[in-house]
């Protein structure tokens, strides 16, 4: 066959196989650079995450209960009914509240573990290991640990305080309980973080504001905190994320109860209350869209502000 034969079967090739072959490469090249080596998570991603996503909304729009018998769709019913239900406000305010306790506690004591840890002259892995060690811990030993510790007849902090106080049985002191617990378990976490960050601030900062006649103290305020602002930003997003979904030691502490006068029941609680023992399930569903569009809200404002400080800083 002569040349020009050649070219015309080239150029009569049917258009959709030449689309289908450069759909092909365009694949192929993206996976060369590294797509296999993602496709495993997101297909751990979309089975594990966005497919409940998917299947909890879908619950949330009917009367589904927990043995799956006689489902039929509701719309929004199970919506209204929750922006009318008062324990979904109560529950909602139990974890805000719990959350406005924690976050600013955790960022400060965080703060001030990592600083004498990167500063300890002595033993900086004792004091590494201290501060990270209960983080380790599950939260069913947490939640019997405190508990006992709170005893009011023979629990630690009482005894150690000198106080006669039912910390798990009145309403004043319940909810401090489980914020104490949890910021003795995960206050770890936030520290690791700090002293990764404190580790990373040049060091001619220092030198420079000592040069200037920066005392200590003011060479932490206008030195350290500033160059920490990201971490801190990621350290309260983290937490806020981590407090408005507290759940395990709160019913561990209480015996999966609500609390005396229901002052610890929590949103994430209540949602497992109405599945699992009110058998609610589309009900339930619904209350965990709310929260869900909660921590996405949070997320994306955490998101957004980073992005606005990225670019307010390359300006």
């Amino acid at each position: 066959m002569s040349s020009a034969g050649l070219l015309n079967t080239r150029t009569t090739r049917p258009r959709s196989a030449t689309a289908a072959e450069s759909a092909r490469l365009r694949w192929g090249r993206r996976f060369q650079h590294g797509g296999w080596f993602v496709a495993p998570f997101f297909a751990l991603y979309g089975l594990f995450v966005l497919l409940p996503v998917v299947r909890g909304l879908y619950l949330s729009l009917t009367d589904a209960n927990i043995s799956g018998d006689h489902t039929s769709f509701v719309g929004l019913a199970n919506y209204r009914e929750a922006l009318r239900d008062d324990l979904v406000w109560s529950s909602l305010w139990h974890s805000v509240e719990f959350t406005l306790y924690v976050v600013p506690a955790i960022v400060v004591i965080a703060l001030l573990m990592a600083l004498i840890a990167h500063h300890a002259a002595h033993f900086k892995w004792l004091w590494r290991l201290c501060f990270f060690a209960p983080f380790l811990l599950p939260s069913a030993v947490i939640g019997n640990l405190w508990w006992w510790l709170f005893q009011p007849t023979n629990g630690m902090v009482n005894h150690v305080l000198g106080l006669d106080t039912p910390w798990l049985t009145q309403k004043s002191t319940a909810l401090l309980a489980i914020v104490v617990a949890t910021l003795w378990w995960t206050v770890g976490f936030s520290f690791l973080l700090y002293l990764a960050a404190l580790q990373a601030v040049p060091q001619h900062l220092y030198e420079a504001a000592e040069l200037d006649g920066a005392n200590a103290f003011q060479r932490l305020l206008y030195v350290t905190v500033p160059s920490l602002r990201n971490i801190t930003g990621l350290v309260i997003a983290l937490q806020v994320l981590a407090s408005l979904q507290v759940f395990d030691q709160a019913v561990v502490m209480y015996q999966f109860g609500p609390g005396p006068e229901e002052s610890t029941r929590t949103f994430v609680q209540y949602t497992l209350d109405e599945g699992f023992t009110s058998y609610r399930v589309g009900y339930a569903s619904a209350i965990s869209m709310v929260l869900f569009v909660i921590v996405a809200a949070v997320a994306l404002a955490r998101m957004w502000l980073l992005r606005g400080r990225e670019e307010a800083g390359t300006r």
